[in-house]
């Protein structure tokens, strides 16, 4: 009988945890604050064979002291390996094709290889901190004979500007994450811009080979006679101009369907 009613205890103990951990991770480094989050949709998963999912990833850059944040450099994004990337049959885009467009231009022109879409903010320092706004398109790339993602940002306000981010994708074999995208991101508005919020969601479906196909799907392994699995999701390391590190982690859970 105690064991009865131990076992739900333990999954509502474990499913409030894992309410409490979904949350966004934020870490400071002198004046620096970074804030990161990333979740995916739907939670509800098999517990074997992967389905369609949609990630999405939200950041903020600030200072305490109300300086102007330093620019991004380097970032390195893994995922947990339950989670896949799945190109095959997906049309690409290549950088030379997006540089000096605005957005509407860059989906004329790889439309059929979009993989996602946001918005961003961003500070231009023209003597002061200037905001500026705009939108985010991701197309399906490779660099390299290798899988690549491309992050085409466009602003036209203070002043028009595009920022085009590649991001290479490696497979690994071993460990918690299978999944590794790095970048190094390229100066924004000759180096006095910096980008302060993103928002971006990525996932699709496409047809291949007569079979419907996902950009990203995951499968929700959770131990045997438990219908709730907990696991490090996804884990982020940040380089800024002033040569600063930030890294964090975020655990997330899903539920088997």
């Amino acid at each position: 009988m105690k064991r009865r009613i131990l076992i739900p205890l333990l999954i509502a103990l474990l499913t409030l945890l894992g309410v409490a951990s979904s949350q966004a991770e934020i870490e400071q480094v002198d004046n620096l604050r970074v804030r990161f989050d990333a979740n995916f949709d739907p939670h509800k998963l098999p517990r074997q064979d992967p389905a369609p999912v949609k990630i999405k990833v939200s950041g903020a850059i600030a200072t305490t002291d109300g300086s102007h944040p330093p620019p991004l450099r380097w970032l390195e994004i893994e995922l947990n390996r339950n989670g896949q990337l799945f190109a095959k049959g997906l049309p690409t885009c290549s950088s030379a094709l997006l540089q000096s467009t605005s957005t509407e231009e860059a989906i004329a022109r790889c439309g059929p290889s979009q993989v996602g879409r946001g918005s961003f903010q961003a500070v231009v320092s023209l003597g002061s901190d200037v905001p500026a706004s705009g939108e985010i398109i991701a197309f399906n790339s490779r660099r390299a004979g290798k899988p690549a993602l491309l992050l085409h940002f466009f602003a036209s306000l203070p002043a028009r500007f595009t920022l085009v981010v590649p991001l290479t994708i490696k497979r690994e074999s071993k460990g918690e994450f299978g999944t590794l995208l790095r970048t190094q991101v390229p100066r924004l508005a000759g180096g006095l811009g910096s980008i302060t919020e993103i928002d971006l969601t990525i996932g699709r479906t496409y047809s291949f080979a007569g079979k419907r196909r996902s950009y990203i799907s995951a499968a929700c392994s959770a131990p045997p006679g438990l219908r709730t699995a907990f696991f490090n999701f996804a884990r982020v390391r940040f380089r800024f101009e002033s040569h600063r590190r930030v890294a964090t982690t975020l655990a997330r859970s899903c539920q088997v369907r």
